[in-house]
């Protein structure tokens, strides 16, 4: 697998692809163990959702009767005598009211009723007491109220705790009718629900009396922040209902409840063909409306003093609780830090009531776990093939996809899903990757600034800055193409000349010879006096680079005419230019000690190469190239062949040419037509026709160094034939 990426990546893909999926799998395992502080985190982002696109009650069912400041003011303060409790329910469906909820608990009895006082009395005081005119009925009050009770659609509250509860009564109030649909190899609700182990519940003649009874337990998550409410608890085996819950049971007269199960856990609660998604452990989240009194409320005062209009609650559900600060039923919720719990209550029936229900649906743990993926790997991929600064806009688009794609699912589906750990995935995987290449570009500046600050051309260190992965300085074999040329006769030249005249007589040669070098794309290796070496395919890659030598090598030429019209000028001569080309194969890298090194080229194609630049003189050409070279560039120009040589210090016989454009061989056709029938005539061994041949076109004035070459050889020749193994090689004894 490591070749498989190495033959496909290149060494700083390769650390950015390690990094990115390192960054990603990091993501992935924090998204698993969920630690707090990005719990906490991803509730507050669920929070901006709910207070950016909260929408108003969608119904107008639920009321709170409140008991507030002026109704104790009036009334005075909690607890009231029962039978007043027995008033209000009384009156409230009186008015029309189809269920009446009390978010209070009566765990204790009514110390207020006659009953009782006259037993505190004798016990503590030692006196009989007796109330004159007062019926047997209405001597306890809680049987008052137990009888009221009876007669009318009211639910009473309870409460669960974690731990036991001690209670001098029995707890009367009856479980839920539940039937479980589970799916193959889902587990127990019981083992999901959430499981009290005490109850703190209505006395026992209230519980029995009542309808319904549903519990008013909300737990708050870790930032004491209330966003769910559990919708059934587990106890001892049954299952109880809300306070929520069994008002809606009571309000429409539905008594059973189908909750069903997954093998993850609770999916859904269906009750009277509404069906409430929920989280595993059986939770809604509550879609709050807004801060307090988003929903109606009306002073339990106003109820009792019968201050209402005739029929005014008819088909309401009414919620008995309060918001008076001093009764402590006051928590913080996303969109109001002191929220009343009776309104938590009707929020949760207006939810159920209009469909309206957020939820994490079971599969979105799969959705972000894909976005996570989709944002580390993605980011990871554009940050190996483009600069960071190229990919802003498309990581910002994906940003924010993930953002609308998130939000729309919210606002039409009622769904959540959370785009954090996408966002932290791609932000984290993007800032890292970006500090990495940073980091590498920096380190690669460097080491190619000290590197070849001294032998390449600006322009080719800016294709080392702009593709860094391309260089390397460590010595490897390739094939390469090497340019020598050097000035002929020079040394007699500068005897002419000043110190100060050889210097600009140099620097202007030698600047527009490797300008001409380097816009090719070349590498200058080196100057030896008046000589230059060059070559290409180093330290970069470089396409066609035999032809591009060769095009630079005429390119000098005909730049070369131009500076000798200056020279005859400046300096009362012109200069001749002999250059040689080849390409091999060679050992290209950093050459020397450990302190003193040079980017250069060693191998037998590179003396070969300088072979040629020599053999320039010796055959009267400008240009000498290799096989080599014809063989890559024969489509593009015209190759005349000058002879098969042994140069010095090679066994290897090597076939050379001089090279034409194509516009010149054909302004010279008659020229070269006449030397392709006299070498041939050469290699025949036809050395009389070969010889005459070569004088005519002596005297044409073309190539006369070429010509008398062969002339002098067909002479010796004819005087002295080869045998039947002469190979036509000419082998060269010097340089």
């Amino acid at each position: 697998m490591l070749e498989l990426l190495k033959r496909l990546f290149k060494k700083d893909q390769l650390i950015l692809l390690g990094a990115g999926v390192s960054v990603t799998v990091l993501m992935i395992g924090l998204y698993i163990s969920q630690p707090k502080f990005l719990h906490l985190l991803n509730l507050k982002i669920y929070d901006n959702y709910l207070r950016q696109y909260h929408q108003p009650a969608a119904t107008s069912v639920p009321i709170i009767i409140d008991l507030d400041e002026k109704s104790l003011s009036e009334l005075g303060q909690w607890p009231w005598p029962r039978y007043r409790v027995a008033l209000l329910l009384k009156y409230l469906t009186a008015y029309g009211a189809v269920a009446v909820a009390s978010d209070i608990i009566f765990s204790e009895p009514d110390r207020t009723s006659p009953a009782i006082m006259q037993e505190d009395v004798k016990r503590e005081l030692h006196i009989d007491m007796g109330f004159t005119g007062l019926s047997k009925d209405l001597m306890d009050y809680d049987r008052l109220l137990a009888y009221n009770l009876r007669g009318g659609p009211y639910i009473l509250g309870y409460d669960f705790s974690l731990a036991f509860v001690p209670s001098d009564h029995e707890c009367r109030v009856r479980p839920a009718k539940v039937a479980v649909l589970s799916s193959p190899g889902a587990p127990s609700p019981h083992d999901y629900l959430p499981r009290g182990k005490g109850m703190i519940c209505p006395i026992p003649v209230l519980a029995e009396a009542a309808p319904e009874s549903g519990f008013i337990t909300i737990t708050p998550d870790l930032d004491s922040v209330y966003r769910r409410v559990p919708l059934l608890y587990s106890f001892e085996g049954r299952y109880y209902p809300s306070l929520a819950l069994a008002t809606l049971m009571q309000a429409t007269e539905q008594k059973n409840i189908v909750l069903k199960m997954s093998p993850v856990g609770i999916e859904s609660i269906r009750f009277n063909d509404m069906v409430i998604p929920t989280d595993g452990k059986g939770q809604m989240l509550i879609n709050y409306r807004g801060g307090i009194r988003t929903f109606e409320y009306i002073s339990a005062s106003d109820v009792l003093s019968r201050k209402l209009a005739p029929g005014s609650l008819r088909g309401r559900i009414a919620f008995i609780g309060t918001s008076a600060s001093g009764l402590k039923d006051i928590r913080a919720t996303p969109l109001d830090p002191g929220f009343p719990g009776v309104e938590a209550h009707a929020t949760v029936v207006d939810n159920i009531l209009s469909g309206q229900i957020l939820s994490v649906p079971d599969w979105a743990p799969g959705l972000e776990f894909l976005g996570m993926l989709a944002g580390g790997l993605a980011t990871t991929l554009l940050l190996m093939w483009a600069r960071a600064s190229w990919i802003i806009l498309p990581v910002l688009c994906m940003g924010g996809s993930m953002w609308y794609g998130s939000v729309l699912f919210y606002q039409q589906q009622g769904y959540f899903i959370s785009p954090m750990y996408s966002y932290l995935t791609l932000g984290l995987t993007f800032i890292t990757l970006t500090l990495i290449k940073f980091w590498r570009e920096e380190i690669a500046k460097r080491y190619i600034h000290g590197a070849f600050a001294h032998y390449l051309a600006p322009s080719v260190i800016s294709q080392i800055m702009d593709n860094p992965e391309a260089l390397t300085l460590e010595g490897q074999e390739k094939e390469i193409t090497i340019q020598f040329s050097d000035v002929r006769n020079f040394t007699s030249l500068s005897e002419k000349l000043s110190p100060t005249q050889v210097t600009n007589l140099l620097h202007d040669y030698l600047t527009p010879m490797t300008r001409i070098i380097t816009e090719h794309e070349g590498t200058l290796d080196k100057f030896i006096g008046d000589a230059v070496m060059a070559f290409w395919n180093a330290p970069l890659d470089t396409e066609n680079h035999q032809e591009k030598s060769l095009r630079a090598a005429l390119a000098q030429q005909r730049k070369l005419e131009e500076l000798n019209e200056v020279f005859l000028e400046k300096y009362g001569f012109a200069i001749a230019v002999g250059i040689g080309i080849h390409s091999g194969s060679v050992r290209v890298g950093n050459m020397g000690s450990a302190d003193l090194f040079d980017y250069t080229l060693i191998g037998d194609n590179v003396n070969l190469a300088s072979r040629l630049e020599g053999l320039t003189k010796y055959y009267g050409q400008k240009l000498v190239v290799s096989q080599a070279i014809k063989d890559a560039c024969g489509d593009g120009y015209y190759f005349r062949i000058l002879d098969n040589v042994r140069v010095k210090g090679k066994e290897e016989p090597v076939t050379i040419y001089t090279v034409y454009t194509r516009e010149e061989a054909e302004a010279r056709k008659a020229e070269l037509e006449l030397y392709e029938r006299a070498h041939k005539a050469y290699v025949d061994r036809d050395f009389a026709e070969a010889e005459a041949l070569f004088r005519e076109l002596r005297e044409t004035g073309a190539e006369a160094a070429l010509c008398d070459l062969y002339i002098e050889r067909c002479e010796q020749m004819k005087d002295d034939p080869p045998d039947c193994h002469w190979d036509c090689v000419f082998t060269h004894k010097t340089k």
